[in-house]
């Protein structure tokens, strides 16, 4: 849940203790810190030092020290088998964070609908201090795992999905200030890393109206996504749903109904709050 430090923004292993930001210094320590404890939190109580310094690129040393201080301050907890978890005062930053995005009742019905329908793990997101964040997720049983994805996940908006279908009905000058001479991760071989290439890729996800991703955020899984808006072409979030890649193409077409059409009554709820009901 405690998603909110960009990793375009990750300062080297190498740097000094305070960098120049574009708002001012940063202290580099803390940046670390954080990243240390996002990872204990995606990781859902597998995170060892050994991963987390694997992903980091920080040393061993580097890392138990972290966990030592996050321990001393009860944001994360050692388990058995030298893994870890979030403790209960990352807990409490977590129930704040679902306080401030709360979501309507009725999507939440929606959500439901769309896993219960499509027999795979959905997903609701939408905006926040400027980033699209998860905000709720429902999980197949059994089905394939998306690493590291968790409610108030804000990275990557570039390689998923749920960003693409919502960036893709913004103005060029938006897309320009959050993405031009930004470093786009390349997370798998089918990851769009290039700006020019990312504005492709959205310009074909406004015309199709959804968008598709094929292994892009992570081998072997595909996801369908499709925006609603709270307003005309002012897109509030999406509905998504992961499965594998297998299954994405076989069974493609009635499962971007399925999103779509939930997407569309998402829509319908706010025009209805606007009293201008969509036909």
């Amino acid at each position: 849940m405690l998603h909110e430090i960009s990793r375009f923004a990750r300062p080297a292993a190498d740097t000094s203790e305070r960098e120049q930001s574009e708002g001012g210094t940063v202290l580099t320590t803390l940046v670390r810190g954080l990243e240390v404890l996002q990872e204990v939190a995606a990781d859902r109580g597998n995170a060892t030092a050994r991963s987390i310094g694997d992903d980091l690129g920080l040393k061993p040393g580097t890392i138990y020290h972290i966990l030592r201080t996050l321990r001393a301050t009860g944001h994360v907890v050692r388990l058995k088998g030298g893994r870890y978890d979030v403790g209960p005062n990352s807990l409490s930053l977590g129930r704040s964070l679902q306080q401030s995005t709360a979501v309507p009742p009725e999507l939440e019905m929606l959500l439901a609908r769309l896993h219960n329908k499509t027999h795979a793990t959905a997903y609701l997101s939408g905006w926040h201090h400027g980033k699209i964040l998860l905000k709720q997720s429902i999980e197949m049983e059994g089905s394939v795992r998306i690493d590291r994805l968790a409610v108030g996940y804000t990275y990557n908006m570039h390689a998923r999905a749920s960003c693409r279908s919502v960036l893709a009905f913004l103005a060029e000058a938006d897309i320009e200030k959050m993405f031009r001479g930004v470093a786009l991760s390349k997370l798998t071989p089918h990851t769009v890393n290039d700006y020019d290439d990312l504005l492709v890729e959205l310009a074909n996800t406004r015309n199709r109206g959804y968008a598709l991703e094929m292994g892009e955020f992570q081998e072997g899984v595909g996801c369908i996504s499709a925006p609603y808006f709270d307003s005309p072409m002012s897109p509030q979030g999406s509905f998504t749903i992961s499965i594998d890649l297998s299954r994405l193409r076989q069974d493609q077409m009635p499962l971007i109904h399925a999103v779509r059409e939930t997407a569309i009554m998402a829509t319908n709820y706010y025009a209805k709050q606007r009293g201008s009901m969509l036909r």
